[in-house]
């Protein structure tokens, strides 16, 4: 491989370069060797398959026309290689060659496709994209005009609609976790907007995300709402549901669905607790804290309690007082599906 700091300007004198020049060519060169070594093993993959009069089926047919691709370091042009597979299958139709690595038609790496709609969900109009952009991917950075973005986000919402409309008859629930997740986006008149996500862990393990709705705030309502959705789609009443101490969601859950047991967040609670404590002691702190959350009998907890007591009630009794406020009896790990199920510990 050449030196990627010299691009050949076509005169004997060295081009001077930035380092964003050097980091798209840099990502077209390794582009253009992920490409070559992929066509080269499908090539030699079939190199025994020959017709009736010896030529090989499969073989190398140069190279396409430039395209040009927006990736994470700007915008780079590639041409790339091109495959004639003869071979034909059971129906009589040609197979072809398709890149895993550059698909056909493509334009725009899934990175840069991906932080589309968290500008537009920063409040950037579809009209700006192009101007915001255009100096950190290039003049010619590829779908992301007005029309394009405005086609995106009519994908976007049909995409979301489809979500919302799925079933979830075909599985059983043994977990949930539910979160209020306050945004920075402000919507019109209205700050006090924020996602309201579930997770539910089946009972085979597999985590699956289940809704990603708006409300107002955590409130009963709102969390009502989400969860009477999931039932009318089918989802059955789980075992236990996981969250923080918002209000609104065990309101709701008792609703919607009264036998379900409720268990606190371990990880809100772990917060909570190391915010009234210096940061020196915090790694101290957690780790007696995940003890009491990973303990296999009540009272491995108790133990582990007592000894997270005596290390800082003297001194931080705003942070024993965040644990010990919580009834000991539900300190404990929730049962577990499978090992590939993520453990939620109780600490309410």
């Amino acid at each position: 491989m050449g030196d990627v700091r010299r691009i050949d300007g076509g005169s004997t004198e060295q081009a001077t370069v930035t380092l964003d020049d050097l980091a798209r060519e840099g990502a077209r060169r390794m582009i253009v060797a992920a490409l070559e070594a992929e066509v080269s093993e499908y090539v030699t993959s079939f190199t025994e398959e020959t017709d009736e009069d010896g030529k090989r089926l499969v073989v190398r047919n140069g190279r396409g026309r430039e395209r040009r691709l927006t990736v994470g370091s700007g915008t780079v042009g590639i041409r790339a290689p091109r495959v004639n597979d003869k071979r034909v299958d059971e129906e009589g139709e040609r197979k072809r060659f398709s890149s895993k690595i550059l698909p056909a038609y493509a334009r725009r790496s899934p990175k840069v496709t991906d932080v589309l709609p968290i500008l537009y969900l920063r409040g950037l109009s579809t009209g700006d994209f192009a101007p915001a952009l255009r100096d950190l991917l290039g003049e010619d950075a590829s779908g992301l005009s007005a029309s394009s973005i405005s086609r995106l986000t009519k994908q976007w919402e049909a995409d979301h609609a489809a979500f919302k409309a799925r079933s979830l008859r075909f599985h059983r629930y043994a977990y949930l976790f539910v979160d209020g997740v306050h945004m920075s986006v402000r919507l019109g008149e209205d700050d006090r907007l924020c996602l309201l996500v579930v997770i539910g862990v089946r009972e085979d393990g597999a985590k699956e995300l289940l809704a990603v709705e708006d409300g107002y705030r955590e409130s009963t309502d709102s969390w009502a709402a989400v969860l009477r959705d999931l039932r009318e789609r089918g989802m059955n009443e789980p075992k236990l549901v996981s969250g923080d101490g918002a209000l609104g969601a065990w309101a709701a859950l008792r609703d919607v669905f009264p036998q379900a047991e409720e268990q606190r967040c371990w990880v809100h609670k772990t917060a909570n607790v190391l915010d009234a404590l210096p940061k020196r002691l915090q790694g101290r702190a957690k780790t007696l804290l995940h003890e009491m959350a990973e303990a296999p009998a009540r009272a491995d907890a108790r133990v582990a309690l007592e000894r997270f007591r005596e290390e800082f009630d003297a001194k931080y009794p705003k942070a024993v007082a965040e644990v010990v406020r919580i009834p000991v009896e539900l300190r404990r790990r929730s049962p577990r599906v499978d090992d590939h199920t993520v453990t939620a510990s109780a600490t309410s």
